[in-house]
């Protein structure tokens, strides 16, 4: 697997594990675990943005390939 591809699957990962938090925050805010929201919402965050950093790295290193081809 090209770096490129790993890093869109690693984006693709973390995309999908923030969206499994952001379902967990949905369901404890119905339980109103207010805490344990917070939690959740802030995984989910950091997930998002490992997976903007990862969509970013893939982009530079697409950009850079065609650059030199």
């Amino acid at each position: 697997m090209s770096a490129l591809n790993q890093r869109h699957q690693l984006a693709a990962e973390h995309h999908e594990h923030a969206a499994r938090h952001h379902r967990e925050v949905a369901r404890l805010h119905e339980a109103e675990d207010i805490l344990a929201a917070a939690d959740q919402a802030h995984l989910a965050a950091d997930h998002q943005v490992h997976a903007l950093r990862y969509a970013t790295e893939a982009a530079k290193q697409y950009v850079t390939a065609h650059r030199h081809s």
